[in-house]
């Protein structure tokens, strides 16, 4: 007969085996991807590109299932309640889902929540102003603030966006006041710069076709090289700022993964990186590569929620 210290060592042997089969296994079936966003977006298509590159290196499919709401906060949110940890159920993390917490409040926690898988790309933001206005440039824009205390509008798609906190942060920076025009979509702030509805207006590099027909000017660039696409426009760190505003974008399943499951899901989507229809999309789009692996992702988000607690406290945007 057994003894019963060594019985118990055989079924805790047993209880184990089964769960490390299914690591080994995964993935069996196909996983289902959440996208925070409406089908039909630049981040969805972009992440359909993606979904498709790492489905070859996982021999399933990727499904992608849009539940856009609160931001881009409901589809992680509802993941984080809902999702088992087994790996079949991930979703896209934008930048949302930790600065909302922050200003209003979550029924998650951004650390605790969420096993982080990778960090993929980031957005391009930058300034513009209407080309019928004064303002040919940052220097320009700081003065009009500064001898013109709060009149210098700016648009934005939205109060809490990442341009919204870039303007606000750039303008404490500078000692100066702005006033924000906040829209609900960056065609809506393009529309309203060019009209010179506003002074100013912050977004992406959609705004470019309106530049090119003479009816806008960029003023700067918030990414932390010069970008390509927007010849001497000068980055936020060129103009003196310590500020780079990219709203990293990455890949999160519930907490509890697996770290042998998430080692398969990184690595897959690590050679996804490399897939020409993805990085097509990167750049149709003006979406920057910014690549962190599962350990380094993690850390970031505890960095970043410590660092945009501050930002936002700073700027009285912080919930009480």
């Amino acid at each position: 007969m057994l003894s019963s210290k060594l019985l118990r060592g055989v079924l805790v042997a047993l209880s184990l085996a089964p769960a490390a089969a299914v690591a080994q296994d995964f993935p069996t079936r196909p996983i289902t991807f959440i996208v925070p966003w409406a089908a039909g977006g630049a981040t969805d298509i972009t992440i359909r590109a993606l979904a498709d590159a790492a489905s070859k290196h996982l021999g399933q499919p990727i499904v992608v299932e849009n539940k856009a709401g609160g931001g881009g906060t409901v589809g992680g949110a509802t993941m984080a309640a809902s999702a088992k940890p087994d790996g079949y159920t991930i979703a896209q993390i934008p930048i949302s889902i930790f600065r909302y917490p922050i200003m209003q409040g979550a029924t998650y926690d951004p650390v605790k929540d969420f096993t982080y898988i990778a960090n993929i790309a980031g957005y391009v933001f930058a300034a513009y102003c209407s080309a019928e206005s004064k303002l040919g440039n940052w220097k320009d824009v700081i003065e009009y603030a500064k001898t013109n205390p709060g009149k210098l509008t700016y648009a934005s798609p939205g109060h809490g966006t990442s341009p919204n906190i870039g303007m606000e942060l750039m303008a404490a920076a500078s000692g100066v006041k702005f006033t924000e025009v906040p829209f609900k979509s960056t065609n809506e702030v393009n529309l309203a710069v060019a009209g010179n509805h506003t002074l100013c207006g912050a977004t992406g590099l959609d705004a470019k076709p309106l530049a090119e027909a003479g009816r806008l000017k960029f003023v700067n660039v918030w990414t932390a090289e010069p970008n390509a696409k927007l010849p001497g426009v000068p980055t936020l760190k060129q103009l003196g700022y310590p500020y780079v505003f990219d709203s990293p974008w990455g890949v999160a399943g519930p907490k509890g993964m697996d770290p042998k499951v998430v080692a398969k899901l990184q690595d897959a989507f690590k050679k996804a990186m490399d897939d020409k229809t993805f990085k097509d999309a990167l750049d149709k789009y003006d979406m920057i590569p910014n690549w962190m692996d599962a350990a380094t992702y993690t850390k970031f988000v505890a960095d970043y929620m410590v660092a945009e607690r501050e930002s936002l406290t700073k700027l009285g945007l912080a919930k009480k």
